[in-house]
């Protein structure tokens, strides 16, 4: 099975950011991801609802909001005002994690939680039933084009295995360091979206890139 491809436009052209979210879902993208970073979770600052709202007339795809940011339920609400479809948050961010995704989801949208490099993947053992995707970092967020963890891919496979114990059906995400040269490695781990957002963005051909990493 392919894996649904996700840019994220953290690392696009903000100067021409409409034409470069064509561009990728012309080139055959699944979702569009837009990492959010309030300078306080990580250490970056990237953009908000306004942008999110301005861009959302842009495309029909999926937009997969990442929130790495403190209290992400203060804004939940003002994401999906704005377009967007998927809203994740940080295990580590969120005090009430449960309610914050029964929330989500009673808005009609999916429900997802991400995890740092550092945190392992049996802190969500509690969560796993109720979210819709499970979002692991490959790199330390904040900044886009780090290298990929290595220890990552046990993390993946171990959440698949834990998944498939549980018999629940929540989509893997990986984001941080995905490259064409290690992308059938972690989906053979069991991954589901792969988030690129250097990959695709810093390469001559958006085609050839999300389909070479569609095919590993």
């Amino acid at each position: 099975m392919m894996c649904k491809i996700a840019p994220s436009i953290l690392s696009a052209d903000f100067s021409k950011l409409e034409e470069e979210i064509k561009a990728v879902e012309q080139a055959g993208a699944d979702w569009i991801h837009i990492d959010v970073m309030d300078g306080r979770f990580v250490p970056n600052i990237t953009i908000g609802p306004v942008v999110v709202n301005s861009i959302r007339k842009t495309t029909n795809l999926p937009f997969d909001v990442h929130l790495m940011i403190v209290e992400p339920e203060k804004y939940i609400d003002s994401f999906i005002d704005a377009g967007a479809d998927i809203i994740t948050l940080h295990f580590e961010a969120c005090t009430h994690i449960h309610r914050a995704v029964e929330y989500i989801k009673s808005k009609g949208k999916c429900a997802g939680v991400s995890i740092n490099p550092a945190t392992p993947v049996e802190i969500l053992n509690e969560i796993l039933p109720y979210v819709d995707i499970v979002l692991i970092m490959g790199v330390n967020p904040g900044f886009g084009g780090q290298k990929y963890i290595p220890t990552t891919t046990k993390k993946i496979s171990k959440l698949r295995d834990m998944i498939e114990k549980l018999e629940i059906k929540p989509l893997i995400e990986v984001d941080g360091g995905v490259t064409i040269e290690n992308a059938k490695e972690i989906k053979d781990a069991g991954t589901d979206i792969l988030v690129a957002g250097s990959s695709v963005f810093s390469s001559k051909d958006y085609k050839e890139t999300i389909q070479k990493l569609k095919n590993a």
